[in-house]
This record gives C-alpha cells, structure tokens and sequence, in this order.
C-alpha cells in the first residue's frame, strides 16, 4: 500500500493535465508486445461484435498453458490461479486445517475478505458453491468464481489483461472489493482484474479545469471510504463517499451513481468526478474529462460500473471540512411473547405516516435520513438516524423534537438518543470484519412528489406497509441529490430519477438462498416482485438504484438509466464495439446471456451472444465445470 503526498508547492499547479500516478506512468508499448500477439492493442475502427460464446475452460478456445504462462511473465508475475476462499476447508487439493480455523474463527475480525482477490461479498450469485461451513455431501467448484486473476498495480498490467481477454475470447470482469451484490465482479471461466491495491492520493489546495476552481483530491481507485477519512483529516477538507466502509469509493461506487450522508448536500459520488483515468476495450489509456473524451466522461459518472472500460483513479471535488450528527429515534410494538395487538398496530403505522412526512424537513435542510423497519413473530420495529451536516447538537436536538413529540402524542413508546457524531460517516471498524452474505433484495427511487400529493403518499405507504406485513425487511434513506445541488460540472449519467427521489428504498429478503432448489429459488424471488411491483405502481415512472438492484429488475434500461439509456448505448458501442466489458443488467448486456445449467440467474455459467445456439452453450457450460475442494 503506497500513498503519495504532493507538495503544496507542486500542487498549486496541478490543473495541468496528465500529472498521473506513479502507476500510470508504466504504460503498455510495441516493444513489451514484440512477437506475443495476444496482447496486442485493438482497432475500434475494424472491430467486430465477439459472436457465439466466450472460451470457456476444457474447450478448444481456452488458451493453452502456455500461453497463460507468457502472460503471467509479461505481467511480472501478478496473474493468480484464483481459488474460492474456502476451499481450504474442503477435501481436495486445497484443503488446508490451519487457513481454514483462520478462516472461521478469525475473518470476521480483520481483512481477510476484502483483501482476497477471489472473495465476492454476496454468495448466491457463485452458484451456491463452496461454503464457509461445509454441509454434509457439499463439495467446493469453481463455480461462478474466476479462473484467473491480475493483480493489478501498474496500468500496464491492465492493458495487458484487457487486450488478453479481447484477443482470446475471454469474459473479463472487474473486481475492486467484491461488493457488488448481484454478481458483477463475477464470472465463470473469466480472466478477472483485481484493482484493490490502487490507493495512491494526492490532495490539490487549487485545482483548475473548465468552469471549476477549488481544492480537488487524486485518488486511486482502489482506496476504500473509510481510509478517505484519513485523508479528509490530515488536509482539512471533505471528500463524499460511501459512508465508513470498505466499500471502494472510487470504482463501481461512483460510476454506478453513489448515494451517501451528504447526497443533499454534495450530491451524488458521481457528480464529484473532475477528471478520470481509463483504460478502454482497445487497451488504451486515455483521460476523460470536460474537455476530452467527454462521451466517456458523460459515462463513466453514473453509466453503471464494468462497462466502459478499467478505471484507475479519478480527482474529485474536495469540499470544506463537513461534520455530520445523527439522532437515533426508535420505536416497537409488541415483543416478548406479545402479538401486537390491532390497536398499537395502527399506532405504528401511524408513527410510520409521520416520520416520512417529517422526511421533507429533513432533505429541506440538507441532511439525510437512515432507517430500518422490519416485522418479527412478535414485534413491529422502527429505527432511523436522522444526518443534518455542519449543525450543532443543540440545533438537531431542537430539529427533532417536533417528530418525537408527534409520535409520542398518538401514544408510542419513543427511544431518543441524543445527537452524536454520524455512524456511518467516519472511518467506523478501520476496514475490518466484513464476510459474505447472500441477500436478495429490490430498491426504488421514490419521488418527492410522493410525499407531497396526499393521494401519492397515502398509496406509497401502503405499498411499503404491506411489504413488510410480509415479512421483508424495509430500509429507507431520505435525500434530494438535485443538479442544483451538485453543481458543476453537470451533464452526467446519473439516473435521473435520482434527480427528482426524496427517497431512496431497499427491501430486503433474508430467505436463505443455501440450498434451495431451483424451483424454490424462483418461487422465492417471484414473491419478492409482487411486493415490488407495488412500490413501481406507486411511483410509474421513476427508478431503481443501479448499486443496489434486483438482478431481475424489470425494464432495466428504464428503470437503472432513464432517458440516458440510448445516449449509454451509443458511448457503449463506439467504444467497446466487441462487447468485451460485460456485466449484468449494465448497458449493452442485453446482447449476451449466462448460459447455467439450472436455468438460475446465477454468474455460474457460460457468457454467450444470445442468438449463440443452445447446443454450443450448453456444451461449452458442462465442460467449464471444475471441482477445485
């Protein structure tokens, strides 16, 4: 881990383009080429679309051992034989007792996770392959899991994967920390670029460019929140980002759009960008701001992550050191062996009407509200954080009072806590303790306007009530991250229903996905829909979170993208014309297909051209298969 700390005297000239990273100075040439042919640059002018199907493992496309060989050693040695994580607790070649006693006693306690270049954070998407804690009959397969990886730390490198993948016939997947819930940064039979060490930083106290002066900050890509705020510390200033986690703030965070505490304030991750570095389909590096590339600028703010090309590192807007205090208000109905009764029901619904018209006040004045609402055998439950920034304790003590004196008045028993420095906007756990999970889930950007027009807002909350009468689990965070808002330089590819939300909602499903079968799994997520199919009637016309999505979101392209779509496509099929970037449910995805076995929507098969015929789908997906326990 390498972090470069620039003299102010050179900083003050930083508007200057191409001031890159130590690491993007080493650059792919013709002579580190010479005769390895498969990592030669690509031509968009003469490209074609790749047809048929991706190489797969066992097939006659794969590439040979040597040639993996050559690749390995023109990357310096960086390229990884991936391996689940918890293989090492399987039978098999793998199997190691000691890293696996690490592994089930101590990874929930340091970074063992976020730093494996394999590990995905949501399990389902793999396949429902090599557990932690094997059952009996489980083994452990390669599953949705790459089979290789490079561990990237030179843009060099980079190219060198891309260009090998293009010019082989890979799938290709990016991977920053893996938290992408739907399988993104997953992939059967890919070649995966590991961006996780790109930490350098730089602070700018005047940067320069188009209509924009004020301090700015380098950052590599793969620098996580939580270490920002480090940064944010030692320069006196305020970088937006994903809140204290180990989410990377700078890779699929930001160019999937990027909501945060201070979204009313600042406005989206994507809206802080200034300038960014990439590395395109053809293997280029090339930069892409106002002034340049700006059909990639336009994209890869808010376009969807893993689909126009490799980022490594951005500058973004620094703004004046930023506090943020929270206020924690809670209350239940029920608990212990008390069925609520109809009537503290209804004082909970009740409650429930008023906070979320108290969540007008709170985006008013330029905060954010976190909640969680949940149903259990005995218990309705309400908990939220109201986040104002730069206030004091006096000030959202008195800001809150009128809510806790509303719910108090219709007769629930309110919880207050008085205000404190925000949880989730702060280095929290110092990057530790994150482990896999496997969640479904749905989300909605609900309009203001819901909140406003007394018809909208009576039908919004029953569309929510009646989710969580199921039993799922509601998350709802207010925030108004308007244009006005996130200032200049605009013009970005941001879901415009970001634009006009008041809130931004999540309902979870915690049905365990181990095991199911596949008719299960299906009948699962289609009584997940029918609840979300409620919040879209509620709201027609307005969208989804990209970040934090239903894989089987309907009308996608709408739904994650709005009327940005067809300008997307267009940057999507200028610059990558052979569809090597692919993702679920990202732009341009709809000419491909995973091919599984189960017929699920796992990433636990083969990528093909969906006009690829069956029969060579399905025998390139059987012979990809690989026990690695």
């Amino acid at each position: 881990m390498r972090y470069l700390l620039v003299p102010t005297l050179f900083a003050v000239f930083a508007g200057v383009k191409g001031a890159n990273f130590a690491y993007e100075a080493e650059l792919l040439t013709d002579a580190d080429i010479g005769n390895f042919s498969a990592i030669a640059f690509g031509d968009v002018s003469t490209a074609a679309p790749l047809e048929g199907c991706r190489a797969a493992p066992g097939t006659a496309e794969w590439p040979l051992e040597r040639e993996w060989s050559q690749l390995n050693s023109s990357l310096g040695g960086a390229l990884i034989k991936a391996v689940p994580p918890a293989a090492v607790c399987y039978d098999g070649p793998s199997r190691d007792e000691a890293a696996c006693n690490i592994l089930l006693f101590n990874a929930t306690f340091n970074r063992y996770y976020i730093n494996n270049p394999v590990n995905q954070f949501s399990e389902w998407p793999e396949g429902d392959t090599c557990h932690l804690r094997p059952a009996s009959g489980e083994s452990c397969t390669q599953g949705g899991f790459p089979t290789f990886v490079v561990n990237a730390t030179t843009v060099k490198q980079i190219q060198m994967a891309v260009n090998f993948a293009r010019n082989k016939n890979l799938r290709l997947v990016i991977k920053n920390t893996g938290h992408d819930l739907i399988g993104r940064s997953a992939g059967a039979g890919s070649l995966s670029i590991w961006t996780h060490w790109l930490k350098d930083f730089e602070f700018v106290p005047q940067y320069k460019i188009g209509e924009y002066r004020g301090m700015a900050a380098r950052v590599g890509t793969g620098i996580e929140s939580w270490e920002m705020f480090a940064h944010m510390s030692t320069h006196n200033m305020t970088t937006v980002v994903a809140g204290g986690y180990t989410v990377g703030a700078y890779g699929g965070w930001i160019q999937g759009g990027g909501h945060s505490a201070l979204a009313s304030k600042y406005g989206l991750g994507a809206d802080q960008a200034l300038s960014i570095q990439v590395v395109t389909a053809d293997g280029r590096f090339v930069t892409a701001d106002p002034t340049q590339n700006t059909d990639l600028f336009f994209a890869l703010r808010g376009g969807g992550g893993s689909t126009f090309g490799v980022v490594t590192s951005l500058v973004v807007k620094a703004h004046p050191p930023t506090t943020v205090l929270s206020s924690t208000i809670a209350y239940s109905v029920g608990g212990g062996f008390n069925v609520p009764v109809p009537g503290d029901t209804e004082k909970f619904w009740t409650g429930f009407d008023l906070y979320h018209q108290f969540g007008n006040k709170v985006v008013d004045n330029q905060g954010t509200a976190c909640y969680v609402s949940r149903l259990t055998n005995t218990t309705f439950s309400f908990t939220t954080d109201i986040e104002l920034p730069n206030v004091s304790e006096d000030f959202l003590a008195e800001f809150v009072r009128p809510l806790v004196e509303d719910l108090e008045a219709v007769g629930l028993n309110v919880t207050y806590e008085p205000p404190s420095p925000a949880g989730n906007w702060g280095a929290g756990a110092q990057g530790r303790g994150d482990t896999p999970g496997s969640t479904r889930f749905g989300s909605r950007l609900f309009p203001r306007e819901n909140f406003e027009d007394p018809t909208l807002f009576a039908a919004t909350q029953l569309a929510i009530r009646q989710s969580i009468e199921e039993g799922y689990t509601f998350h709802g965070i207010h925030m108004v991250p308007t244009e006005e808002v996130a200032g200049y330089p605009g013009n970005n590819a941001a879901n415009p229903a970001f634009r006009k939300t008041a809130m931004h909602a999540d309902l979870f499903d915690f049905t365990q996905q181990r095991g199911l079968t596949p008719t299960a799994f299906t009948q699962a997520h289609d009584r997940l829909a029918a609840a979300m199919d409620r919040w879209r009637a509620a709201s027609p016309g307005a969208g989804a979170y990209f970040n934090e999505a239903d894989l089987e979101e309907p009308d996608w392209q709408q739904a994650f993208f709005g009327s940005n779509y067809a300008r997307l496509l267009g940057v999507k099929r200028e610059r990558d014309p052979w569809g090597l970037f692919y993702a679920p449910v990202t732009v341009g995805s709809e000419a491909w297909a995973v091919v599984t076995e189960d017929g699920l929507p796992t990433q636990n098969g083969v990528l093909c051209r969906v006009n690829a015929t069956a029969a060579d789908a399905g025998r390139r997906a059987k012979r990809g298969r690989r026990v690695v326990g």
